[in-house]
């Protein structure tokens, strides 16, 4: 009798590959490079200054990408009609009053947001990987890594000099501020800290030996999982760096995800249409960084660059809206897409 995972044949530890392993090791652990490029830079604060610009000029070109796989897809569109519709007007009219009131609570919320948005992403990366080794520990890993980024960040408001942190980063008053309110939720983040450090052993400890009960468990998945933890620790150890890291590797994951899912894709919905063959996807690519250049020039020189704040937060607010819809790995075009095959 043949052995089975999860109901599933015992497949070649080649096909649990998102890219393929080289490419997939990079991916999922690019954070490190980065993070160690600005953290080498720290003693220069116009060099780090000048990497966190570009870091989130990079951030921020990714999240157009969304609504192109939203409104270049009927299906798509069909499937949630009202909210496709009236979601950017409530995005627009949001962030515009938002930053009415605070820019600075309005920078500390979507960062916040932005944060667990790029956890669900590796969660969502995981669940891939977990998808194609056929095994269901879904319900054991986005708790996990919920918990690893709370004790990450309550790891800074309880251990991290805010003064140094300050002073690194050449803040203004108002942002320096923001930053000192985490001195007065000390004594709750070391609290927190600490139940969140056993918390994620011992989650961590359940779902090895779950992965351990597998016939055949993924490599791949493990070093995917190992990498962002990594990638948590690194914005303890230093928040600069690891917060660069942790931006930079998201946005540059979303481009190899969303490239890989549009180089498989044989539909006939406009976006796949355009993207079909290699010279096509070469094309849109180079039209749509052109655009996002376009974008960037404009609105950072119009109102002293309010317009480009409000362009981030609004293509930001849609990007992470969306792409709880658009990744539906239960569909079966989606997970065909990235090639995870479907059931038995």
């Amino acid at each position: 009798m043949q052995a089975t995972t999860v109901g599933r044949p015992v497949a070649d530890q080649r096909s649990f590959w998102l890219h393929g392993p080289v490419l997939d090791v990079l991916l999922g652990w690019c954070f490190v490079p980065i993070g160690l490029v600005v953290h080498f830079a720290e003693p220069h604060l116009t060099t780090v200054q000048a990497l966190v610009g570009i870091i989130f000029l990079v951030s921020f070109a990714h999240q157009p990408l969304t609504l192109g796989l939203v409104y270049g897809d009927p299906v798509q569109r069909a499937a949630h009609r009202r909210l496709y519709t009236w979601a950017p007007l409530c995005a627009i009219a949001l962030v515009m009053l938002g930053l009415s009131v605070s820019l600075s609570l309005v920078a500390v919320m979507a960062g916040l947001w932005n944060a667990e948005h790029t956890l669900m992403q590796r969660y969502g990366v995981l669940r891939i990987y977990g998808r194609k080794a056929g095994d269901d520990h879904a319900r054991l890993e986005k708790p996990m890594f919920i918990v690893w980024l709370v004790t990450g960040l309550a790891y800074i408001g309880a251990y991290v000099d805010i003064d140094r942190l300050v002073l690194k980063l050449g803040l203004d008053d108002n942002n320096r501020r923001s930053l000192h309110f985490l001195d007065r939720v000390h004594p709750a983040a070391v609290a927190l800290f600490w139940i969140g450090a056993v918390t994620s052993v011992l989650m961590a400890v359940r779902w090895w030996r779950a992965e351990r009960a597998l016939v055949q468990a993924s490599r791949a998945k493990h070093l995917y999982a190992l990498g962002t933890l990594g990638m948590v620790v690194l914005v303890m150890v230093d928040p600069i760096a690891g917060i660069a890291g942790y931006v930079a590797a998201h946005a540059i994951e979303y481009f190899a995800v969303v490239h890989s899912s549009l180089r498989t894709r044989r539909d006939d919905a406009p976006v796949a249409v355009a993207t079909r063959t290699p010279a096509r996807r070469a094309g849109v690519y180079a039209a749509y960084f052109a655009a996002i250049a376009a974008v960037v020039v404009v609105t950072s020189t119009l109102w002293s660059g309010q317009l480009y704040a409000f362009a981030i937060l609004s293509f930001g607010a849609l990007h992470i809206l969306y792409d709880g819809f658009v990744w539906k790995l239960r569909r079966p075009n989606v997970a065909a897409s990235l090639g995870i095959p479907a059931p038995a």
